[in-house]
């Protein structure tokens, strides 16, 4: 497989970056040659005891899990300490690295608007519509629609059909909570098995649909209630990936704190912590019903920018472009 740079959008400077993409030659091998000539070994590797190994090995081992500077690998990582909540010398393996917790009510400001929907994440999201029928085959290369939904849920398939979409991928540096995009009253929650294909672009556009063949949690949120959203129903599909061992509900209404358990009938406050990944890259899909919401037009127009060099555009000879925001950023409005 022919390896391209990988390149999105800096929402806040409207810069173009190149995204380092970690282990890249391995998954590239992995979803090209291997899929192709051994598939059974490669079901194998995309398995949940071989991504609960590969996560080990990763982030427990106990040769590599020590970070002996703290406060210096999270200046090498890009990240600012005086967003960190708790305190820093506490951040002393990779596993607690990646399942930081930050001063979200402060390094990540939220919109008094009730009528916006935020980012669940600090990620990297495309934007798309079901009912663009001309972005059919682009959208099939994610995921097949009725399997991310779930084929034993008719009334949710039906409800979202012809709505509109945002893909976030969150990677390995990234910060590992997810949040709530909108305020609502939680009608369904359900989990749906699956495998751990990896979210790199690489392996993204090998036709393996990761999205909807991977392990997820898919929580329906209506927004039409009292002190909601008013975007009709939402629905807030966290996927597994590699090395994600799991997807932890743990959503708290003030900070991370009191954490309460996600069930049908809880109200969830937007901008709050919902869950968390562990640990590895990630991805969220936020499904909208058709005509209730708008996306920002930035994040459209940055969607078909024809100066940024990606996998995705390269390989589906259309532009498609990720834009980089981060968690609580506004990213639509109720029409």
């Amino acid at each position: 497989m022919t390896r391209h740079i990988h390149q999105y959008i800096q929402r806040k400077t409207t810069g173009i970056k190149t995204e380092t993409l970690l282990h890249d030659r391995t998954i590239c091998t992995l979803y090209s040659v291997i899929r192709e000539n051994a598939p059974a070994m490669f079901r194998l590797l995309v398995s949940a005891r071989a991504s609960a190994l590969l996560g080990f090995l990763s982030y427990d081992l106990p040769l590599k899990k020590t970070i002996s500077d703290p406060a210096g690998f999270l200046h090498r990582m890009g990240i600012p300490a005086k967003e960190i909540y708790g305190p820093v010398y506490r951040l002393n393996t990779l596993r607690r690295f990646f399942e930081r917790r930050i001063r979200f009510w402060e390094c990540r400001p939220m919109t008094e608007d009730l009528r916006a929907v935020v980012s669940p994440a600090d990620a990297r999201i495309l934007t798309g519509s079901f009912s663009d029928t001309a972005d059919l085959f682009i959208k099939e290369k994610f995921f097949q629609y009725d399997e991310l939904i779930g084929t034993d849920r008719p009334r949710w398939r039906r409800a979202f059909r012809h709505g509109d979409y945002a893909v976030f991928r969150l990677t390995p540096d990234k910060y590992h909570y997810n949040h709530v995009p909108v305020s609502g009253k939680v009608v369904d929650i359900y989990e749906i098995n699956g495998q751990y294909h990896s979210c790199n672009p690489g392996a993204l556009v090998r036709s393996v649909t990761p999205y909807s063949k991977n392990r997820r949690v898919v929580t329906i949120i209506d927004t039409d209630v009292a002190d909601g959203t008013g975007v009709g129903l939402v629905a807030m599909v966290e996927i597994v990936a590699l090395m994600i061992g799991r997807i932890v509900q743990c959503y708290s209404p003030d900070r991370y704190e009191p954490v309460l358990p996600v069930k049908k009938g809880l109200f969830l406050k937007k901008g709050q912590p919902k869950s968390l990944f562990r640990p590895g890259s990630s991805t969220v899909v936020l499904i909208f019903e058709k005509n209730r919401s708008r996306f920002c037009p930035d994040l459209l127009e940055n969607t078909r920018r024809c100066d940024v060099k990606t996998r995705f555009s390269t390989h589906f000879g259309t532009p498609l472009v990720e834009t980089d925001i981060q968690v609580r950023e506004t990213i639509g409005k109720a029409v």
